[in-house]
C-alpha cells in the first residue's frame, strides 16, 4: 500500500505541475496525513524527492554541469507556502523586477507581500520574508498579474520603454498577458496601458 501511495504522490505532483515545491496539504486527496508522512519520508530516503524546509519538498533536478542538484526555485517555494496557509501573495517590486530580468539589482532579501501575518521562513541558509500588505497590493486575481504589476511599479512609469515591453512580451506567456489585461482593466491607468501594449503583436 505504501508503495502505491508513493507512486501516487509522484504522479500527483507531476500532474499538478508542483514538482518544484509542494507541501503535505497538496497531497491530502491521496491518503491520510499519517500515511502521506510515511510515504514522504521513504521517498526522501530513496532520493526521489528532497526535503527543502519544514514540511516543504521538491523533486530535485540535477545539473550535469554542476554535478549536483540545483537549488530549489524560491518563487515556487513561496507559492507552496502560500497554498499551505491559504495566503494570497505577490513578490515585492524589487524581487519581481529582478526575477523578470528588468533589474540587475539583486535584492538584499527575498520579500513577498501577503494577506497573512508577517513571517520569516528559513530554507537552510536562504530565507523568504513574508510581509503583511495592504489589500490593494494583492487585489489582482491572477498571481502572474500581481507579479508583473509589482515589477512595473518598481521600475516606474518613466522607465517602461519599448525595450522593456519587448522583453516582457517575449518572456511572459500569452495566457498571462491576457490575464494581466483583464486584471488591470479597472486599476492604475498607466499599468493598464502597459498591459494593452503587451497584447500588441
Amino acid at each position: 500500500m505504501t508503495m502505491d501511495v508513493k507512486e501516487r504522490i509522484l504522479e500527483h505532483v507531476k500532474r499538478e505541475g508542483i514538482e518544484e515545491a509542494f507541501v503535505r496539504k497538496d497531497l491530502l486527496a491521496i491518503a491520510s496525513g499519517g500515511v502521506i508522512g510515511v510515504a514522504l519520508s521513504r521517498l526522501v530516503k530513496e532520493g526521489k524527492i528532497r526535503r527543502i524546509g519544514r514540511g516543504l519538498f521538491d523533486c530535485p533536478k540535477f545539473s550535469k554541469f554542476l554535478g549536483e542538484a540545483v537549488a530549489p526555485d524560491i518563487d515556487k517555494v513561496a507559492q507552496a507556502i502560500a497554498r499551505k496557509h491559504r495566503w494570497t501573495i505577490s513578490p515585492d517590486g524589487a524581487t519581481a523586477a529582478n526575477a523578470l530580468g528588468l533589474s540587475q539589482q539583486v535584492p538584499a532579501q527575498i520579500v513577498y507581500l501577503s494577506d497573512g501575518p508577517t513571517r520569516l521562513v528559513s530554507m537552510g541558509r536562504r530565507k523568504i520574508s513574508f510581509r503583511h500588505a495592504s489589500p490593494k497590493d494583492l487585489k489582482m486575481q491572477h498571481y502572474s498579474s500581481r507579479f508583473i504589476a509589482q515589477a512595473l511599479h518598481f521600475l516606474g512609469k518613466e522607465n517602461v520603454n519599448s525595450e522593456v515591453i519587448v522583453q516582457l512580451r517575449r518572456d511572459i506567456p500569452a495566457k498571462d498577458r491576457d490575464a494581466f489585461l483583464d486584471d488591470t482593466r479597472y486599476g492604475t491607468g498607466w499599468i493598464h496601458d502597459v498591459a494593452k501594449r503587451l497584447k500588441e503583436e
